[in-house]
């Protein structure tokens, strides 16, 4: 029972020795370790690293290649866990004042569609090109015989006359018709223009109220692909197209392959030329940067493949872009992918790239501060046995002046003693509770022998 007793005795004496030690180490290092902590917060406060969990997508019609594209985005981004709301609207004019009215976060644009602000430069960036968009003049062959004996129109200057749909105000085609008439000395008014949508203007044309149709999308677009193998519908050569891409900057030369469309068929049935504007995505001022880097890594693996008009890897680039680009699309098209992102998932990798010049300076500062912890610490411990010295001291100071009784002395001693009896310290410093017991048997040795 003793035995037990003793244990139990030595087994609390150690919890409480690892206790006290405990707590002078978290009252050395706790102030140095708030402050590292206040500094983190204020610091995250300040970057904000973490990006906005909901950005806004101006995308185009339904139906269209942008609204196609739109769902992508925001099926891919929805892995990180970031909203992406698709905002229709009726085209590239329609999503640059989106843009500028801070309507959008990120918009679809293309290329000579638009009419571009000189303060647009400061306003907004693009993240790089992502793919070309044809201009599809669809007509009907039997409109086409009245002017050409065999039904094929390969000018401009062939529509006149002609009822041509040439899109909404908003979707930036009109803008680039009148361009390419203009130079074809092409007057407007010389053609029966209108402006619908694409959607009821197609279901015009296929019942006979239009001659012809114009659009500027990619080959996603359901529309596009619907009217390339319809019957009684032709898709209009540009023969000048190397011309055109020469006159205008943001055109493209392209070229449609025989049997593209459709091998088995052999749609189309001859390589068709066609000129062909670019489509960037473009990002106002303020857009979180970390959005920007996860919309341009997305638009690798979106684009990044061959298609009807591009081989692989062509697109996204940093080429025929009317406005500056990104910092993030420049790395992300033109550098590997980070390290940290290859191995991390992409909120811990964006933390810690965004915050590692933070948490440099964090360390070059704690390091010279953490210093004192060490110092302070065996202060801490080491002052559990030297305070009672001073007690000790007492003591015998009383005795060498010779008014104190020895017994009350030598009772002094006795708790002294017992209190020492429960003082704890890390083995590494026992040798100083050890030299303070002596000392307190040196000077009950000097007691008078009555008392002692």
């Amino acid at each position: 029972m003793n035995t037990f007793s003793a244990r139990s005795r030595t087994a609390a004496r150690r919890i409480r020795t690892a206790l006290l030690n405990l707590r002078d180490l978290l009252l050395s290092a706790g102030p140095l370790a708030l402050l590292a902590v206040g500094l983190l917060v204020l610091a995250y406060w300040w970057l904000k690293p973490a990006p906005p969990k909901r950005v806004t997508l101006a995308t185009g019609p339904a139906q269209s290649a942008y609204a196609e594209f739109g769902q992508r985005y925001q099926k891919a981004l929805a892995a990180d866990g970031i909203e992406v709301v698709l905002l229709e609207s009726e085209g590239s004019s329609a999503n640059l004042q989106l843009l500028r009215s801070e309507q959008a976060d990120l918009a679809f644009v293309q290329g000579g569609t638009g009419e571009l602000q000189p303060e647009d430069a400061d306003t907004l960036e693009s993240l790089g090109s992502l793919f070309v968009e044809p201009v599809w003049l669809f007509y009907r062959t039997d409109s086409a015989r009245k002017v050409v004996a065999n039904g094929r129109l390969q000018h401009l200057s062939q529509l006149r006359g002609m009822r041509v749909n040439v899109g909404t105000a908003g979707s930036g085609v009109p803008t680039l018709m009148d361009k390419l008439l203009e130079a074809n000395r092409v007057d407007p008014g010389e053609l029966k223009l209108s402006q619908q949508g694409q959607t009821p203007a197609t279901v015009e044309f296929l019942a006979g109220g239009l001659d012809a149709l114009v659009f500027a999308s990619a080959p996603e677009s359901l529309m596009v692909q619907m009217l390339l193998q319809t019957p009684g519908v032709r898709l209009m050569d540009f023969p000048q197209n190397e011309a055109y891409g020469r006159r205008f900057p943001f055109l493209t030369p392209v070229t449609l392959p025989r049997g593209v469309v459709d091998l088995a068929a052999n749609v189309p049935a001859s390589d068709v030329r066609l000129v062909a504007s670019t489509t960037s995505l473009l990002a106002r001022e303020g857009t979180h940067p970390a959005l920007l880097q996860l919309f341009a890594q997305t638009a690798q693996t979106l684009h990044g493949n061959a298609g009807w008009f591009n081989r692989a890897r062509e697109f996204p680039n940093t080429r025929h872009s009317e406005l500056p680009i990104a910092a993030e699309g420049d790395r992300a098209i033109n550098e590997p992918a980070p390290l940290l992102q290859r191995y991390l998932p992409f909120w811990l990798a964006n933390l810690i790239e965004r915050m590692w010049l933070v948490l440099g300076i964090l360390l070059a500062a704690m390091l010279p501060l953490s210093r004192i912890v060490p110092p302070l610490y065996q202060f801490r411990v080491r002052s559990r046995v030297f305070r009672w010295y001073g007690k000790l001291r007492e003591i015998e100071d009383e005795m060498e002046v010779g008014n104190t009784p020895a017994q009350a002395l030598r009772d002094a001693l006795d708790r002294l003693e017992a209190q020492v009896e429960k003082v704890s310290v890390p083995l590494s410093y026992a040798d100083e509770l050890y030299a303070l017991r002596n000392h307190i048997h040196l000077v009950r040795k000097k007691l008078p022998r009555s008392a002692a």
